[in-house]
């Protein structure tokens, strides 16, 4: 499965070309992966370079590093972003947790300090200038999360990577086109509604652009998704599924919209997380983006939001940074994605009409 993982992403999600700066990276369990697609990357004649990462390294700088430690930003931070032409990234964490003695707002600050990188690789990509793509290599710690054992949870990756279809691009290629369609019916309509357990939103996608996401940036993927317009979020949502992010669990996330922003939150756990991210920034408290998940090889959640959020017939919104090529005009440090599971129980309507309905999509077709 490896070198055909490593095909894909080469050839498939990032189309390395002669002459292409090729940054790699991911954690160091996943060397494997790694190495392969470096030897990849080499053979298409692109220029990598391999910059492997080791576990809990983050937990370090947190805990011992100063306010202006936490503030640096590496130059090979610099050079992914903004001057690659193909950036590369493989999650391989041996622990998903940071200290439970660092305080939220020093991860806070850290992810702030790297709020210019985040709106430079966005600001490439949507003008064509930088090709990324984030994958997941199956390590112990992740399969411990998703309640899993290691083989079980590789097995899932590689289903939801189409891995184990005989040519993955071909499959790709037909969700592409089955997620199209969705996104055909949804790009003249002005407003979505949902409506689930403790949740009764409504935000405009007048105008907006909706992202086919095909395996390309995410892979797996399985999603389509856009920007609502800044201001237009009203109503209450809850995320029925917890966030893993910045090393912390938050669960059981409500949130109220007014005038696009959120105005009251809670979480039953790490609540203090949750405040802080909502602090970050001017545009921390706004939505960036608006998604459905149209991924059938997943239905069980893993606290893996790369995964999850792809989930066939969830909802999920992030916080934060928008997307410019989908005509968010929303900034910020932070980008949380938070799912909203209304499988059972759970209706989104667009303009009146029903579009996802406990789980599937009137528009899609058999799953």
């Amino acid at each position: 499965m490896i070198d055909r993982w490593a095909k894909v992403l080469v050839h498939y999600s990032t189309a390395v070309q002669p002459g292409d700066k090729v940054f790699i990276t991911g954690g160091v369990y996943a060397e494997p992966l790694l190495r392969a697609v470096y030897r990849e990357t080499l053979l298409a004649g692109g220029l990598p370079t391999l910059v492997p990462s080791f576990p809990e390294w983050t937990g370090d700088l947190l805990t011992g590093g100063s306010d202006a430690q936490l503030d640096y930003v590496a130059p090979f931070e610099t050079f992914a972003r903004a001057e690659a032409d193909v950036f590369i990234r493989i999650v391989a964490d041996t622990n998903s947790r940071i200290p439970t003695s660092v305080p939220a707002d020093r991860t806070a600050r850290m992810t702030a300090s790297r709020r210019g990188l985040g709106s430079t690789m966005v600001g490439r990509a949507a003008r064509g200038e930088l090709r990324w793509t984030l994958t997941m290599f199956p390590t112990p710690a992740a399969a411990q999360d998703a309640d899993m054992s290691t083989g079980e949870f590789a097995d899932l990756i590689e289903r939801m990577c189409f891995l184990d279809r005989d040519d993955p691009v071909v499959a790709w290629n037909e969700l592409h086109d089955r997620q199209q369609r969705l996104i055909d019916w949804l790009t003249p309509r002005n407003e979505i509604h949902i409506t689930g357990p403790n949740t009764d939103l409504r935000m405009s996608i007048a105008g907006r652009t909706w992202n086919n996401s095909d395996g390309k940036r995410n892979f797996p993927s399985g999603e389509i998704f856009t920007g609502p317009v800044e201001d237009s979020a009203e109503g209450t949502i809850r995320f029925s599924f917890p966030v893993v992010t910045g090393g912390r669990e938050i669960a059981d996330i409500h949130l109220r919209f007014r005038a696009g922003q959120v105005v009251e939150a809670s979480a039953a756990k790490n609540e203090e997380a949750l405040i802080a991210a909502l602090d970050t920034d001017a545009g921390s408290r706004a939505l960036g983006e608006i998604a459905f998940g149209t991924n059938y090889g997943l239905d069980r959640f893993t606290k893996k939001i790369l995964l999850d959020e792809k989930i066939g017939g969830t909802v999920h919104m992030a916080v934060g940074n928008g997307y410019p090529d989908t005509g968010s005009k929303n900034v910020s440090a932070v980008h949380w994605d938070m799912i909203c599971d209304i499988r059972r129980g759970g209706r989104v309507s667009v303009d009146g009409d029903d579009f996802l309905v406990d789980g599937r999509f009137l528009y899609w077709g058999e799953v």
